[in-house]
């Protein structure tokens, strides 16, 4: 250390430093004229919105993390993938299972994405990969809970930086299954997918949504809890993703005395018209008695999620689509 503070004093190293400085300077403002370049091949390729409507990319053009010169495009994308990963309506196929033991298994994740810290996104890819794999496969109950774990396990995988180990998995099963087991039901569940995790997710929706709309973070915090919520509701596991996020959004804005805009319809390409049953299902759910089913409930009365869960639902009746109003 003495020796690095004695160099670092240094006439020669003073030298070495500048030659640094100087190198980086120049490696900058290359990397700003080929920037300036790319920039001005890019622009020509932007989406305009309509007249009167913010155009929300444009303004995010500065900020490379958000790809805002594709991220139509990759919406767009998104929302055609959607038919690939179709829920189809299975229960009825399960003779060891029904729509309360699937609401208790989703309850369990969301308490298991908790203690683990994992993003939301983990939880939502792990529970359309349950539903995926059900709706292809009958199964025994005393295997639900192998399925779920096995859900969130590889959605962890592809999602987290540092994912829970195999082990942490076995332990929150409370000793139900071994490690042998998650694995095997991890190529199966792998293998029915086809390999393909790229999958369309309402959360992503949702966060897409909201940015484009610009509102606040307590706003998307009960979209976020409507829509997470529903990941319970086996009513809504037919509709796709996009719409399911759009929907929550418009019944969060109803909830805070808000309006459905024009910059929402366009950016998330869905009118009133389109996402109403969505959006009395979703209401609906909110409104059924969960005694058995608290951990959502819980997780968003904390301060950290702005205590949504402690606003005030609205009566279905009060949701007029007839004289609902786009502003």
């Amino acid at each position: 250390a003495r020796k690095s503070l004695e160099l670092e004093k240094s006439s020669d190293n003073s030298l070495y430093v500048s030659a640094l400085e100087e190198l980086n300077l120049e490696e900058s403002s290359k990397t700003a004229k080929s920037t300036k370049k790319v920039w001005k091949t890019v622009v020509k390729v932007e989406r305009k919105p309509p007249p009167g409507i913010d155009d929300y990319d444009q303004e995010q053009l500065k900020d490379l993390f958000s790809a805002s010169i594709y991220a139509m495009d990759i919406f767009d994308y998104l929302k055609r993938r959607e038919k690939d990963f179709k829920v189809d309506d299975y229960i009825n196929r399960q003779s060891d299972l029904n729509t309360t033991m699937r609401a208790l298994l989703v309850d369990w994740m969301v308490e298991v994405q908790e203690n683990f810290e994992v993003n939301h996104e983990s939880l939502y890819l792990g529970v359309k990969l349950v539903d995926l794999y059900l709706s292809k496969n009958v199964i025994k109950k005393e295997n639900l809970q192998l399925i779920g774990a096995t859900g969130l396990f590889i959605a962890c995988k592809y999602d987290e930086r540092i994912p829970p180990a195999l082990d942490d998995f076995v332990y929150v099963c409370d000793g139900l299954y071994h490690g042998d087991d998650l694995l095997i039901m991890e190529r199966a569940m792998l293998r029915c997918v086809d390999y393909e995790l790229g999958i369309p997710l309402s959360y992503r929706f949702l966060r897409r949504y909201a940015r484009c709309g610009k509102y606040d973070m307590p706003l998307l915090t009960l979209a976020r809890f409507i829509l997470e919520t529903s990941l319970m509701d086996y009513a809504t596991i037919q509709c796709s993703d996009s719409k399911m996020a759009a929907a929550a959004l418009y019944l969060a804005l109803k909830m805070k005395g808000l309006d459905w805009t024009k910059t929402l319809e366009y950016y998330s390409g869905y009118r009133i018209d389109d996402v109403k049953d969505v959006v009395l299902k979703l209401n609906a759910f909110l409104h059924k008695p969960k005694n058995n089913l608290k951990t959502m409930k819980t997780k968003y009365s904390h301060p950290l999620f702005h205590e949504v869960s402690k606003i005030p639902l609205i009566p279905s009746e009060s949701l007029d689509f007839k004289t609902a109003t786009v502003s």
